[in-house]
């Protein structure tokens, strides 16, 4: 399926644009405005950076913190570390598992939730972003000739940005 966005300044200049597309015979379950009083980013289905980053650090976390511990534990045990005193040898180990296990959850948060969010959500944040400044975008969808049609027509509103993907 290929898709078409344009980010329009306004929501005047997007009402103008759709009316184009549906005056050139473009289906109208292929067009869609995004933007206030329209349809939200989550209605169409942009992701949510923030989502997906928690999600990847919950599923990192599964195995990591488990690891951690086997890996805080297990340096401590080589080690021999005698860092409490009053917890004695068995203690000792916990502890160091205990602490590693933190280390493994500070990284699921870090490397799954921050790299995530920063590298997840492709273009749906930038487009997410425009949206929250009040602009609008029109979306549509269809064969590689229905988006180089509309691509002509939505060029005459001078939209921000028009760019178009191809997914499988």
């Amino acid at each position: 399926m290929n898709y078409l966005v344009a980010v329009l300044s306004d929501r005047i200049k997007a009402e103008e644009a759709y009316t184009a597309l549906e005056k050139a015979n473009f289906p109208k379950d292929q067009i869609a405005i995004l933007g206030k009083g329209y349809k939200t980013a989550d209605e169409f289905g942009l992701i949510d950076p923030m989502e997906q980053a928690k999600k990847r650090a919950i599923l990192m976390a599964y195995w990591l913190v488990p690891f951690g511990f086997a890996a805080g534990y297990l340096f401590n045990l080589i080690t021999g570390l005698d860092t409490l005193d009053w917890a004695g040898e068995p203690g000792n180990h916990i502890v160091g598992g205990i602490l590693g296990a933190i280390g493994g959850a500070m990284g699921s948060i870090f490397v799954g939730g921050g790299v995530g969010l920063s590298t997840g959500s492709g273009d749906a944040l930038p487009y997410r972003n425009r949206l929250d400044a009040g602009k609008y975008l029109i979306v549509v969808q269809g064969s590689e000739s229905l988006k180089n049609q509309a691509t002509k027509i939505l060029r005459q509103f001078e939209p921000e940005n028009l760019q178009g993907y191809e997914t499988e």
